[in-house]
């Protein structure tokens, strides 16, 4: 199995335009961070099929460096990270713009909390510090968030809007890229204890400009009833998509 792994490695690096081999460094990349808790990182169970990198979506591994993506691309937690919507998402992204190279930044970490993401945090200065890393090589298109669950109690999610918008405008900042679109997933819908967040994410949504709102309706849930299952992440992948394309469509961009 390493074998057949590292054989697919270096025929990408043969056929990928830019692709790092040989010394040779990655351009013009479409950058997309990834951020947020668990359902960001992926819990979904991998099966053979994503392993299989595609040609035109790389992601930066934990020590800056680009490969070909497959899931998991996080690595917050080795044991349990799994299958993530941000696969799907960038498949849809090459398979819409066939020159298209996309860069994913996976930065998300399981069991976070949004004030674990305040400026100065040591999740929030590693972002920053990948996302620029990354940009070396590419421009940041878009923010994928998708965090929450640390944050559903009544008292959280009252304060919740006011946070999250400070941090975003915070991150476009640190980043250049005050436009940058936010796209913010719902929290599964088939737990009763998300609702009231996810009847506040609207408010949250509101407050930060060229953002946008993913619906998790119908979305199933892993045995433990608390991470999308990986059917429901590709799903949700290609939503997160939708959302993109809205905003990008919003903008008058190609």
């Amino acid at each position: 199995m390493l074998a057949t792994r590292v054989i697919r490695f270096v025929l990408l690096g043969l056929f990928l335009p830019g692709f790092v081999l040989f010394g040779k460094e990655p351009t013009d990349l479409q950058l997309f961070l990834l951020i947020g808790q668990s359902n960001m990182a992926g819990r979904g169970k991998v099966e053979a099929a994503d392993q299989v990198p595609h040609p035109r979506i790389l992601m930066l591994d934990k020590n800056n460096a680009w490969v070909p993506a497959m899931d998991p691309v996080h690595f917050d937690k080795p044991k349990i990270a799994g299958v993530g919507l941000c696969s799907e998402f960038a498949r849809c992204v090459v398979a819409a713009e066939p020159q298209a190279v996309v860069g994913l930044v996976p930065c998300a970490f399981g069991g976070t909390t949004l004030d674990q993401w305040r400026p100065g945090s040591a999740l929030y200065t590693n972002a920053v510090a990948r996302m620029r890393a990354a940009m070396q090589n590419g421009r940041l298109r878009a923010i994928l968030w998708h965090q929450g669950e640390g944050d559903s109690s009544a008292a959280k999610t009252a304060t919740y809007p006011v946070r999250f918008s400070a941090m975003i405008a915070q991150l476009r900042s640190d980043l250049n890229a005050p436009d940058v679109p936010v796209l913010v997933g719902e929290l599964g819908r088939y737990r009763d204890a998300y609702a009231g967040f996810n009847a506040m994410l609207p408010q949250a949504v509101q407050a930060v400009p060229n953002s946008a709102r993913v619906s998790s309706e119908g979305l199933g849930a892993n045995n433990d009833n608390v991470h999308f299952n990986r059917e429901a992440l590709i799903t949700f992948g290609r939503r997160y998509f939708e959302a993109y394309e809205k905003l990008r469509k919003a903008a008058g961009q190609r």
